[in-house]
């Protein structure tokens, strides 16, 4: 494994096409604009990595994936760098949706305020059934979700789940993340982490040119209406038609032999 990015709050992680996003900003991962700057650092270089196909944002404390944004530096701040700071934040996050790699958040600790708001972000969320809690508890501090939380959870849970975990700030037991589809999938604690990475290295070794392609249609496609959205996967599918790996697929299919993807 390569250590492609060492900072101060986080660390990057590469080999056989996945790349691990440790962060270890303190023991809760509560973040300021430092972290954010990093991650948006590592995100842009893995974006660009045409190598990495899979990239797993994950926590190096033992109880916490992140419990959000640190409330003394947002005390300490004035609304104008507050509002430009959840802004960076937003810009940073629609990054990962955007990207063509398949992201997805190992959630192996409390998982809060805007610590859920970057699971949000990420394509798919995997949660220890002993991590702790779930949810965007901001309204006990007087403000609301700001850096996706009550955009993203709407498009996860739908309308009334979301406006509910918002005004009450409810958290919630993996399992009950599950049941409400907040979460993809719980695994026993731990193995969290082991079944996390057998799923990215699984996709990795797949056709990835397809699975960005997926990932595409889907996230842009939830935004347009139906008829301009299945033209949108029309144009999809002509370029993958076109693909090296389409062409191998149909090929392994029809001789009855295993695929070599080369994901082109």
């Amino acid at each position: 494994m390569t250590t492609a990015i060492e900072k101060k709050t986080l660390t990057v992680n590469k080999s056989n096409g996945i790349a691990e996003v440790h962060i270890h900003v303190n023991k809760s991962n509560s973040y300021d604009l430092e972290y954010y700057k990093d991650l948006n650092a590592a995100i842009d270089d893995i974006r660009f990595d045409s190598d990495i196909k899979v990239a797993i944002l994950m926590s190096d404390m033992p109880k916490f994936f992140s419990a959000g944004a640190d409330v003394s530096f947002l005390k300490s701040a004035d609304p104008r760098f507050k509002t430009q700071f959840c802004l960076f934040c937003n810009e940073t996050l629609d990054k990962i949706a955007r990207s063509p790699q398949i992201w997805i958040a190992c959630l192996e600790g409390h998982t809060v305020g805007g610590g859920l708001e970057m699971a949000l972000a990420c394509d798919l969320r995997f949660m220890g059934d002993e991590a702790g809690k779930i949810g965007l508890p901001e309204i006990s501090l007087g403000v609301l979700a700001g850096t996706g939380g009550t955009q993203r959870l709407l498009r996860q849970v739908g309308h009334s789940k979301a406006l509910d975990l918002n005004i009450t700030g409810e958290t919630l037991t993996p399992q009950e993340a599950l049941d409400i589809n907040l979460v993809d999938k719980v695994y026993p604690q731990q193995e969290t982490r082991e079944q996390t990475l057998k799923y990215a290295e699984k996709i990795a070794s797949q056709a990835t040119y397809a699975a960005s392609n997926i990932k595409l249609s889907i996230m842009n496609g939830k935004e347009m209406p139906l008829n301009a959205a299945v033209r949108y996967e029309g144009e999809l599918q002509n370029l993958l038609f076109r693909s090296d790996d389409a062409q191998e697929g149909l090929s392994a299919f029809l001789e009855k032999r295993e695929p070599n993807w080369s994901g082109q």
